[in-house]
């Protein structure tokens, strides 16, 4: 919302309110620079998606408090962006410190999120450490991991290696036993083995819409843009789908499966709507007395 330089105020507002109602999402997630940056438009922007009974997510540096009004809407969830421990977080986070993000989350409920990369992988202890620290903090309801997503072609020491993959895989799954506050499923870690293999294969981005700062221009193939390395893919919000996607619902029919065919009907009745225009409303003939 910070690069939101044409909007601003109740424009900002009108302009966002207008795009919700006109696509009616059930959730919408506010992210990118730094939402509270708008905080007077969120003070009105929050009650409206409320009272529209649309779950809204609102991700934060919590490099400014974060008001203790908003625990009174039951469908927000505060998403603080933590990368990593202390030492490593306060270094690119600055001014967003450890210390700031406590003093500025202390009347309220937060979720943590923090993305592994190939430098914290190589630390053997180090999610363990991370969950240690923000279990024993009351404002903190769950953590959610990612894994770094590149680009297809990157390099570079986020990327994790094949084995750091399948070690942290291991370590989460030994870790949500013992730490649980870590809030995601064992069949959600296991997906990390195998993302889907392409947009097209990816209930997550065939089911959401990523709007950039202008409220116009559509952000594909997925919410990182260009040409994310699939096969790669670490977002937490994909693999939740693809895990409902491998449900089975009735022997070898699985939730992924329903879903492609009632995508499939969706995309051939759009068709047929574009195809057959509405006739034009005919004026009817002025009635005349002989």
């Amino acid at each position: 919302m910070r690069q939101l330089s044409d909007f601003k105020g109740a424009d900002l507002v009108r302009n966002v309110l207008a795009l919700i109602d006109r696509e009616k999402p059930i959730h919408v997630s506010l992210v990118g620079g730094d939402p509270l940056v708008r905080y007077k438009e969120l003070e009105v922007l929050l009650p409206e998606l409320d009272t529209r009974k649309i779950h809204t997510q609102v991700v934060t540096s919590a490099f400014r408090e974060i008001p203790k009004e908003w625990s009174r809407f039951s469908r927000l969830n505060v998403v603080v962006s933590i990368d990593g421990l202390q030492p490593e977080h306060d270094e690119r986070r600055k001014p967003a410190t450890y210390e700031r993000i406590l003093r500025n989350i202390a009347a309220v409920k937060v979720t943590i999120h923090s993305r592994i990369t190939g430098n914290i992988a190589s630390r053997p202890g180090y999610l363990e450490e991370f969950l240690r620290f923000w279990s024993t903090r009351p404002e903190i309801e769950r953590v959610w991991f990612s894994l770094f997503t590149p680009q297809r072609g990157a390099t570079g020491p986020e990327i994790l290696t094949p084995a750091q993959r399948v070690f942290v895989i291991n370590d989460l799954l030994r870790l949500r036993l013992q730490f649980p506050i870590l809030e995601m499923q064992e069949s959600l870690i296991r997906e990390f083995h195998s993302p889907p293999k392409s947009p097209a294969e990816c209930i997550f981005a065939r089911t959401t819409h990523t709007i950039s700062a202008d409220l116009e221009t559509k952000i594909t193939p997925c919410q990182f843009g260009g040409d994310p390395d699939c096969a790669q893919c670490g977002c937490i919000a994909s693999m939740i789908l693809a895990a409902v996607g491998h449900h089975r619902v009735l022997g070898r029919l699985t939730a992924g499966n329903l879903f492609q065919v009632s995508n499939r009907i969706g995309d051939i009745l759009g068709g047929v709507k574009k195809t057959f225009k509405p006739l034009p409303e005919s004026k009817p003939e002025p009635f005349t007395i002989l």
